[in-house]
């Protein structure tokens, strides 16, 4: 019996087909990389598959950003360019969502991102992704927001407006329906 988090084998090779699309499509992302290589990391990890499945069937269009020199693993972000359509309309976490009392959100970002085995944006990989194109010049997208200013009830996002990478604060319980959160993932 398949668990929950494995996908058939169409699933598998159609991901893998549009993977590799966009992997070649978008060199300058990921320079002196092999899509081989990427494959069978892929391959050998189903769990991490099905999370970039997860990513993909949310409107994310995860692509390689780099490689971890510590580990070797695969970096992979959400590369479309305004903030994931499927993920939008949270609140930030768990907390947030519990806290309102009317008029809550379907989800919370950091929970929908644990749901979906991968981890929120930071500032730093934010900016990051910025260096390879204008995203969310239309959209917002939840950031992974430091301990102290979360104990105060707010929360960081981020966007790209007047040719500039705006972070901005909110508090954690408010949500938009033009702001979502994109996804790390290492494989």
């Amino acid at each position: 019996m398949k668990t929950k988090k494995e996908l058939s084998s169409p699933q598998i090779d159609d991901l893998l087909g549009i993977l590799k699309s966009r992997f070649e499509a978008n060199m300058h992302r990921h320079k002196n990389m092999e899509w081989s290589k990427v494959q069978s990391k892929l391959e050998a990890n189903p769990e991490k598959l099905w999370s970039l499945y997860q990513m993909e069937s949310t409107g994310g269009e995860p692509d390689v950003m780099g490689i971890d020199n510590k580990t070797g693993e695969y970096i992979f972000y959400d590369c479309v360019s305004e903030s994931p359509n499927g993920r939008r309309s949270l609140c930030y976490d768990r907390e947030a969502l519990e806290s309102r009392k009317a008029h809550k959100p379907k989800n919370s970002a950091m929970d929908m991102a644990t749901a979906m085995g991968v981890e929120i944006l930071t500032e730093e990989q934010y900016r990051a992704l910025q260096q390879f194109g204008n995203f969310d010049t239309k959209t917002s997208s939840w950031l992974k927001t430091p301990t102290n200013i979360r104990k105060l009830g707010g929360a960081i996002f981020g966007d790209f407006r007047f040719d500039t990478i705006f972070i901005y604060h909110n508090g954690a319980e408010s949500y938009y329906a033009a702001r979502g959160f994109r996804g790390m993932l290492k494989v």
